[in-house]
């Protein structure tokens, strides 16, 4: 099956050697997103909770330039700086999933890119 990779100018370039998301069939594996404004690829201002939608805001944007959006991820996985932020996580997520919500891991780290505090991945299915 072909691999196709996904862009978006509404979501961060990627700073990297890699693709914002990849495509295969109905599958789509998103790239980490952290809190970068699209526009700038400048951090975002504000509280936790502002980055935390700032990196949902670039996964639907990623999810959106494959075809899908949100509500076709099935995993998804939250990397933190302070695991002490989760609730924020799941305060801000409900905003942007309904159930059946996606499996889902929290992951502690000692740093993200950039300085972040949180960064996220994605998977999708396009189910028909």
């Amino acid at each position: 099956m072909p691999v196709e990779p996904v862009h978006t100018p509404d979501a961060p370039d990627a700073i990297g050697t890699y693709s914002q998301a990849v495509r295969s069939g109905d599958w789509v594996f998103l790239s980490g997103q952290i809190p970068l404004d699209p526009q700038t690829m400048q951090m975002v201002e504000g509280d936790m909770q502002a980055q935390i939608r700032r990196v949902f805001d670039n996964l639907s944007a990623v999810a959106g330039a494959s075809g899908g959006s949100l509500a076709d991820c099935i995993k998804l996985t939250v990397y933190l700086t302070d695991l002490n932020h989760f609730p924020l996580v799941n305060e801000v997520m409900a905003e942007y999933f309904s159930e059946p919500y996606p499996a889902r891991a929290a992951v502690g780290v000692a740093a993200l890119p950039k300085g972040a505090a949180v960064e996220m991945d994605a998977i999708l299915n396009l189910r028909a």
